[in-house]
């Protein structure tokens, strides 16, 4: 289901943190060091969801997919990571790019958590950026790892 990805790859990563009502957003800067949140994604239709993701893989020079993958502690697949699996196939297939899933347990408390040690008040922790910045953790998480990776 999933392409064969490597970190040499030229490009921007586009990470997704699936959501029920949106899905966070974040890029990896061109050397792929470095991520940061970049907005959200509305769910609406799949058709919509995809436009929307195509123009920022477009605009920002996207070469790779990464999604954030609900997993259960005590279930190897919910319904929720079903739908994800499948979603994150179509959308790969749509764009064109590999894919590439990661963990995300945590990634919201982390990203809140961040917020508030920014000192953030309730009201700038609203959910988009939450969503984006969840997004932004998770990729970072890979980033790190595929730099840590022998012949990465």
């Amino acid at each position: 289901m999933s392409k064969e990805v490597t970190s040499r790859l030229p490009g921007r990563i586009m990470a997704v943190d699936p959501g029920e009502s949106r899905h966070g957003v974040a890029l990896s800067d061109p050397t792929r060091l470095l991520a940061w949140p970049y907005g959200v994604v509305l769910r609406r239709s799949r058709q919509q969801d995809f436009e929307q993701f195509a123009a920022i893989a477009a605009s920002e020079g996207v070469t790779q997919l990464l999604v954030g993958l609900p997993q259960a502690i005590h279930e190897p697949d919910t319904p929720f990571t079903a739908w994800v699996r499948d979603y994150a196939a179509s959308l790969s297939r749509h764009l064109d790019l590999p894919l590439s899933f990661i963990d995300e347990s945590f990634s919201t408390i982390d990203a809140s958590s961040a917020l508030e040690a920014q000192g953030k008040r309730r009201w700038q922790r609203q959910r988009e950026h939450i969503d984006a910045g969840a997004a932004a953790v998770i990729l970072q998480q890979y980033l790190d790892q595929q730099r840590h990776e022998p012949g990465v």
